[in-house]
């Protein structure tokens, strides 16, 4: 079986980094303004954000960097706009100390309490990753100590490793994803339920290769308490390029895991990045790799009747070299949708300075979309290899993070205005 390796998984990261149903109409870039909200670099400021951004009810916009800071462990920052303009940065917990948390990926997630939650790659009492939280003060700010909720442990029986951030449930437990560890050596799904104040680990599934390995991308729920996810090797194709499985409930409890999709190289090759539900049931997603041009691609799932799903491949990302790489390539985001039903990524390669694109699919009719590129990476003082989840704000703005460049060359957090 083809083994994932920190390098090819660390671009993803971000700590150093038409032929199926797509109809194109030429790749456009249109007049979307850039700006630049805050660089990474400075002072004991972090270094490299892999992770996707969260508002709060406030409009502040929270996140991680994955190196850095007072203790060269990442940092959780705080980002708020200014009344006059522009947005202050401010670094809520420096990690790295001691057994803390150290090297945030994923994206962080509120509780109805406003107390936020992360997941590390290392740290912990044993090195090999944690769960963490982050205690608002009522009336606002935050308490001076984290805490950690779960260590994970390299002992054959936890998964390890972290690297996609948490989701919760309406109860308020939270689920995960590890990418190494487990029964099989291959990862799990985890999930930590708060009882009498401690967190309890349980794990709901552990992969075995046939089914997935590595699985880097994070869970979302469907409406019925389901889980969905990706794995970004493993499989049962020849090539083991990566799967896309569903964790369904059992009735009176457990967990029930179905494959839904093996990628072959040209629907696809190792998906990295959580998946997202449209109206109406359909999954979409992205391949970093593979495709027509082997430069990833973008996916839509269809339910089909009795557990079966069909995949269609909805964009071929054209590549560099002898391809045309000005829409970019090597996508390193999820998708999101906008309230028309576009969906929305970035590229962490190609456009027209090769420093990535922010892009859009828009949807004409009969299955078939149009890419559009919003915004081309790497101009001077630009950000560089943008990567992160995109984020929408009420005015229907986006927001994401970018691993390298800007001031310091070391990241930073930019909003992109229509």
């Amino acid at each position: 079986m083809r083994q994932a390796n920190k390098t090819s998984i660390g671009a993803k990261a971000g700590l150093a980094f038409l032929a199926v149903t797509l109809v194109m109409t030429g790749t456009l870039a249109f007049a979307q303004q850039e700006t630049i909200l805050h660089s990474f670099g400075g002072s004991t400021d972090g270094i490299s954000s892999g992770s996707g951004l969260v508002f709060d009810a406030a409009g502040n916009l929270y996140g991680t960097t994955g190196r850095g800071g007072a203790y060269g462990g990442g940092t959780v920052f705080e980002l708020s706009p200014q009344p006059g303009g522009g947005w202050t940065e401010k670094t809520l917990r420096y990690l790295g100390s001691g057994t803390d948390a150290k090297a945030p990926l994923g994206s962080l997630v509120f509780d109805a309490d406003g107390n936020l939650y992360g997941t590390s790659l290392e740290g912990g009492a044993y090195g090999e990753g944690t769960v963490f939280e982050l205690f608002a003060k009522p009336g606002g700010g935050w308490r001076e100590q984290d805490k950690i909720l779960h260590s994970f442990n390299n002992n054959g029986q936890d998964g390890y490793q972290p690297w996609a951030g948490p989701i919760l449930d309406s109860s308020g437990n939270l689920y995960g994803t590890a990418v190494s560890g487990g029964a099989h050596g291959d990862g799990v799904v985890f999930q930590l339920v708060k009882s009498d104040g401690v967190w309890v680990e349980k794990i709901l599934h552990n992969f075995d290769g046939r089914d997935g390995t590595t699985p880097i991308g994070g869970l979302i729920f469907d409406s019925s308490g389901n889980l969905y996810g990706t794995a970004a090797l493993g499989g049962t194709s020849v090539f083991y390029y990566g799967t896309v499985y569903e964790l369904e409930r059992r009735p009176g409890g457990g967990w029930s895991e179905r494959i839904l999709c093996s990628f072959d190289g040209p629907n696809g090759d190792y998906p990295e990045e959580n998946l997202i539900f449209d109206t109406v049931g359909n999954l979409y997603g992205t391949a970093q790799i593979g495709g027509l041009y082997a430069e990833g691609v973008a996916f839509e799932m269809t339910p089909t009747g009795g557990g079966v799903w069909a995949q269609n491949v909805i964009y071929n990302f054209p590549g560099g070299g002898t391809f045309n790489s000005s829409a970019g390539y090597y996508p390193s985001s999820a998708l999101i949708f906008d309230t028309a039903g576009n969906l929305y990524g970035v590229a962490g390669q190609g456009g027209a300075y090769d420093g990535g694109v922010a892009f859009e699919f828009v949807p004409t009719g009969g299955g078939s979309w149009t890419a559009n590129v919003l915004h081309n990476f790497g101009a001077s003082g630009d950000g560089t290899v943008p990567n992160g989840n995109l984020v929408f704000d009420a005015a229907g703005n986006l927001y994401g993070v970018a691993a390298l460049g800007g001031a310091h060359d070391a990241g930073m957090v930019y909003e992109i205005t229509p």
